[in-house]
C-alpha cells in the first residue's frame, strides 16, 4: 500500500503564520516596553527634579556643592542655637558625664541645631554617612530642602571635584561649646560641618551663630580665611580647654619657658579660629592648641579640615595623623598649628601624650 501524502491547504499555513507571528509581537513588544520603562526611569524627565548626587550606592558627590550645603547647614543650625539662647528656653540638662566626670549639657538648641543641619544635608546627599554629637530622632524627622545654589564666593574659588559617595563622611557638630552655651559666654559657640574623604578632612565649616561669621575652606581648593602672618615660637600663647588649663600649664611652661601665655577658652571652633587671621572682636589669638585628654571627632574634624587647606597641622600628641572612620572618639590628644615647625611642637611635648588617654 502506498504511503499516504498529508497535504496542508494555504488557508491552514496562512493561519498558522499568522498565530506564531502573534506570540512573537508580544513576546519582543513586552520586552521593548520594559526597555523603555527601564530608560525612563533611569533618566530624569525634561523639566522635572534630578536625582540628588549620592542618592545611591556607587554613585558620585561634588565637593563643591557639598561645601555650599555645609556652610548653609551650619548657618542654619546656628541660627536655632541663637534662637534658643536669646529666648532663654535652653531647657538644659545632663546627658552624660566625660571621661574626666565633668557633667555633659545637653540643651534645646543643640537638639533643633542637629535636626536643621542633619536633615539638610541628608535631604541634599542621601547616600552620604553622617556622624552628628546628637541622637537623630526619625520621628521628629524634619523635610529641609536644598535649592543647590552655590554660593558665588564659592563658585569664583573652588572648582567642582567629583567623589564615590560611599568614600564621604560628613561629621556635624550642631552646637560646640555646650557648657559655655548654658553660662551665656556666647563668644565660644559655633556649630560646625566637616567633610572627610577616605578618612581625611577635606572640607570644613565653622560658624559663629552670634556674630554671623563663617569660616570654610577646601584642601586644594580655596577658602575664605587666612592664617595670621606673625607667630613667636620662643614664647608661644597656647591656647588651651578651660578645664584642662590646670593640667596643661605647668608641663607647658617648663616645656616653653615661663614667658608662656596659656589662653583657657571654650569650644574647639573657637579654639581653631584663635589660629587664623579672623575679624572678630571677641577672638582671642594664640600660636598653638594643645588637648591632653580624649576628645570626639566631630568636635575637630572641621578644624582640622581648615587648618590642612591652609597648610597647617592637627596631629595627636605624638604626630599621628587623625582619621576620620571607625569610631567617633580620638583617644590620643592633639595639638595644632600653623606656619609654625610643627615636629618641632610635638618634640617638646612629651609628658603631655601620658594624659590623652585619660
Amino acid at each position: 500500500m502506498a504511503p499516504m501524502g498529508i497535504r496542508l491547504s494555504p488557508l491552514g499555513m496562512a493561519v498558522f503564520c499568522l498565530l506564531g507571528l502573534g506570540v512573537l509581537y508580544h513576546l519582543y513588544s513586552g520586552f521593548l516596553a520594559g526597555r523603555f520603562a527601564f530608560f525612563m526611569l533611569s533618566e530624569p524627565a525634561a523639566g522635572g527634579p534630578e536625582t540628588p548626587p549620592g542618592s545611591a550606592p556607587g554613585g558620585a558627590v561634588d565637593l563643591r556643592e557639598l561645601l555650599a550645603v555645609s556652610v548653609l547647614a551650619a548657618v542654619r543650625g546656628g541660627e536655632e542655637v541663637k534662637r534658643v539662647r536669646e529666648g532663654n528656653v535652653l531647657n538644659a540638662k545632663a546627658k552624660g558625664k566625660t571621661r574626666e566626670g565633668a557633667e555633659e549639657q545637653l540643651t534645646t538648641g543643640d537638639l533643633l541645631s542637629n535636626r536643621r543641619m542633619f536633615y539638610l544635608l541628608k535631604g541634599a546627599f542621601p547616600a552620604v554617612q553622617i556622624n552628628s554629637e546628637e541622637r537623630v530622632d526619625t520621628a521628629d524627622q524634619e523635610t529641609v530642602s536644598w535649592d543647590r545654589s552655590i554660593p558665588e564666593e564659592i563658585k569664583q574659588k573652588i572648582q567642582p571635584k567629583e567623589v564615590p559617595a560611599e568614600s564621604v563622611t560628613v561629621w556635624i557638630d550642631p552646637l560646640d561649646a555646650t557648657q559655655e552655651y548654658t553660662e551665656d559666654l556666647r563668644q565660644y559657640v559655633t556649630t560646625m560641618v566637616c567633610v572627610a574623604v577616605n578618612g581625611k578632612p577635606v572640607i570644613g565649616v565653622i560658624h559663629k551663630p552670634f556674630s554671623s561669621y563663617t569660616a570654610w575652606a577646601m584642601v586644594d581648593g580655596g577658602s575664605n580665611v587666612k592664617a595670621r602672618s606673625s607667630y613667636n615660637e620662643k614664647t608661644p600663647r597656647i591656647i588651651v580647654s578651660r578645664s584642662h588649663a590646670g593640667k596643661v600649664e605647668q608641663v607647658a611652661r617648663q616645656t616653653f619657658g615661663n614667658k608662656t601665655v596659656i589662653i583657657p577658652a571654650g569650644g574647639a571652633g573657637y579654639k581653631v579660629l584663635a589660629l587664623l587671621d579672623v575679624p572678630e572682636k571677641n577672638q582671642e589669638e594664640a600660636d598653638v592648641y594643645i588637648h591632653v585628654t580624649y576628645i570626639k571627632k566631630w568636635d575637630i574634624c572641621a578644624g582640622n579640615a581648615v587648618l590642612r587647606a591652609l597648610g597647617g597641622h592637627m596631629t595627636t600628641l605624638t604626630g599621628e595623623e587623625i582619621s576620620y572612620t571607625g569610631s567617633d572618639g580620638n583617644e590620643g590628644g592633639l595639638i595644632a598649628s600653623i606656619n609654625m615647625n610643627h615636629k618641632a611642637l610635638i618634640e617638646k611635648l612629651p609628658d603631655l601624650e601620658k594624659t590623652s588617654h585619660k
